[in-house]
């Protein structure tokens, strides 16, 4: 009989039509496919019964964060190479993985039956989200969801942030890609403030604000006023006393609030950091309509957010299963065109769109640096699951960012007054840097 890994190599590529670009090794310690690169480990058998219950990426999401599947070797060579055969494939490839009445599907199942051992399949692993109760993006489940990614601890995210406590892709401006993760993430914070236009006195919402740090620069740097809110009572502890301890409670207000709550306007200003991917489609014109009634007239909002590339068929857009399990339940990207039309939509005039996909691929490894560089004390923090989750959900956004499957875009939008003034420069950006 042959030995495992070439039994999986031949099934995997009967399945996929083609070569498999990676080295497999086995259980048994056997080992299959091309050398001198990545190789992807199969630890245990029971990743296989999982892959036989859930195809597709579920599957293979769960037996990872169990840690029967691994990575030997380049983990963003080898998600480079599996790319196209995971996320890229035709939809008659994607049928032929997911058609039970397909015959071949149904000659490799016996074959993988036969080669994962006793039935039925291992339960989900604990980090699973699991009960999620309510209409999506109702407050409720909104909550749930946001709770679930943000309250696992400040402690872990120091760890994977770094100092700056930023969690959305940061800008590599000042010394380009040889700048420090801190110094890309001050830069980021006051390109947004310049953007906002922000002076001594002016009052700021920041929608999701996190662990504080937009609010914090913005007070100290700028004399504005700033409510923060997010639905994280732990992000709002750490901002809390992160504000006390710079001094600044006297221009800073902190907030376990919904954005929708919110009803002291107007502002003269809003920023809004990697908060509208939580939204969803079927909220996102009440989330501008909001924005928009909060600002006083000649108001600016700074929307800064993840896309992802148009669908030919938009209706057939699905959450991607892993990030919906493990990461970030119930959320939604949409193309940057949907964006700024929604904006517009609700009345905003759009005065510039600044896409930095690039920029976000770079912060994304820093990121997983960090959670490598001081890996057992992540597990400790939190579980080896949940380090897991968090390496290949980085390391994959690196890659998606840089193949383009996603990007990541500033929208500065103003709440152009009757008068048709809207109080930005006639050329707001010079267009001198080079990538």
């Amino acid at each position: 009989m042959a030995d495992a890994a070439s039994r999986l190599t031949t099934l995997a590529e009967e399945l996929l039509g083609g070569p498999l670009p990676v080295r497999l090794r086995a259980w048994d310690g056997s080992e299959a496919g091309p050398v001198g690169g990545p190789v992807l480990i199969v630890r245990d058998r029971r990743a296989l019964r999982r892959m036989i219950w859930k195809p597709g990426e579920l599957g293979l999401a769960r037996a990872w964060v169990a840690g029967e599947l691994d990575v030997e070797g380049d983990l963003y060579e080898l998600l480079d190479s599996l790319s196209g055969l995971l996320w890229e494939r035709t939809e008659d490839t994607r049928g032929l993985l997911e058609s039970v009445r397909d015959p071949a599907l149904r000659a490799a199942a016996r074959s993988l039956l036969r080669l994962a051992g006793p039935l039925p399949p291992p339960a989900p692993p604990a980090e699973e989200i699991r009960g999620r109760s309510g209409s999506r993006h109702s407050k409720r489940r909104d909550k749930q969801a946001i709770s679930h990614h943000y309250d696992v601890g400040n402690d872990f995210y120091r760890l994977v942030l770094g100092p700056s406590m930023v969690y959305s892709c940061a800008y590599w401006s000042s010394h380009g890609s040889d700048a420090t993760l801190e110094d890309a993430q001050r830069d980021k914070l006051d390109l947004i403030a310049r953007k906002l236009n922000l002076k001594e006195g002016d009052r700021l919402l920041d929608v999701g604000c996190g662990w504080g740090s937009m609010a914090v620069h913005a007070a100290r740097e700028y004399g504005a006023r700033v409510v923060g809110v997010t639905l994280s009572r732990e992000q709002a502890a750490f901002a809390r006393k992160r504000i006390a301890e710079e001094g600044l409670t006297d221009l800073i207000e902190i907030r376990v609030q919904d954005y929708r709550d919110v009803d002291d306007g107007p502002y003269d200003a809003i920023s809004s950091i990697g908060m509208a991917e939580h939204v969803g489609a079927v909220k996102y014109r009440e989330y501008a309509d909001t924005l928009y009634g909060l600002l006083r007239p000649g108001g600016r909002l700074l929307n800064h957010q993840i896309s992802r590339r148009p669908e030919p068929d938009e209706e057939a857009y699905e959450i991607d299963p892993f990030i919906d399990s493990y990461v970030f339940p119930d959320g939604e990207l949409a193309p940057m065109g949907r964006t700024l039309s929604t904006l517009e939509d609700a009345g905003f005039e759009v005065r510039d769109v600044e896409a930095i996909r690039e920029h976000y691929a770079l912060t994304l490894r820093r990121w997983v640096a960090n959670l490598e560089g001081d890996w057992d004390r992540a597990v400790r923090l939190t579980s080896p699951g949940r380090a897991r989750i968090w390496r290949l959900y980085m390391a994959a956004s690196a890659v998606s960012f840089e193949r383009n499957r996603i990007g990541v875009n500033q929208f500065l939008a103003v709440k152009t007054p009757v008068s048709g003034k809207s109080g930005t420069a006639l050329r707001p950006r010079v267009w001198n840097e080079q990538p």
